[in-house]
Formats: C-alpha cells, structure tokens, sequence
C-alpha cells in the first residue's frame, strides 16, 4: 500500500480504546537515511479560538497505527502518553 502525505493530512485521528477524538495528523516524523516514517504528528486541541493556547503535540509512533481508512485514521495509544511539547520532537522510537 502506497500513500501521500497530502492524503494522510486530511484524515482525523481518533483512539480505538476510548473513542477520543485527537485532531487530525499535520505532519510525520521520518528517519533520515532509511526513509522510514517512525510517528505521526497531530496538534493538541487549542485552549482558545485562533490557535492561541497550543503548547503540546500528539506524536504517535506508527506502530500503534491500527488502521488508515478514507476519513480517519485509528490509533491504539493512550494519549497523555504520547504528548509531547511543541518543539520537543526529537525523540527515538
């Protein structure tokens, strides 16, 4: 199965294990020389309108990715586990 980013951007990422809806995936985490995509970034939700208030990040790791369907993408992780500071993104899987 082969995919673009583009087509990945658009889908809403949402927890199997509790139904919460977590936003929807701005951006990968990619292992450079190898190319493989390790994570998956989506913002957390803003505190207030605008985009004001947004200091974390979910970064979920590809391997809790348990399905990519046409609309959303589905996730086995518990999210206080994965949030991760804005800027903070450099961290190993």
């Amino acid at each position: 199965m082969s995919m673009k980013f583009t087509d990945l951007q658009c889908k809403e990422v949402i927890c199997v294990s509790n139904g919460q809806r977590l936003g929807f995936v701005s951006d990968v985490l990619v292992e450079i020389p190898e190319g493989n995509v390790c994570a998956i970034v989506v913002p957390c939700p803003c505190r207030f309108p605008g985009g004001l208030g947004r200091r974390d990040d979910f970064l979920i790791p590809w391997n809790c990715i348990k399905r990519i369907g046409p609309d959303i993408v589905l996730v086995d992780v518990k999210p206080e586990d994965c949030r991760t500071p804005r800027g903070g993104r450099m961290q190993r899987f």
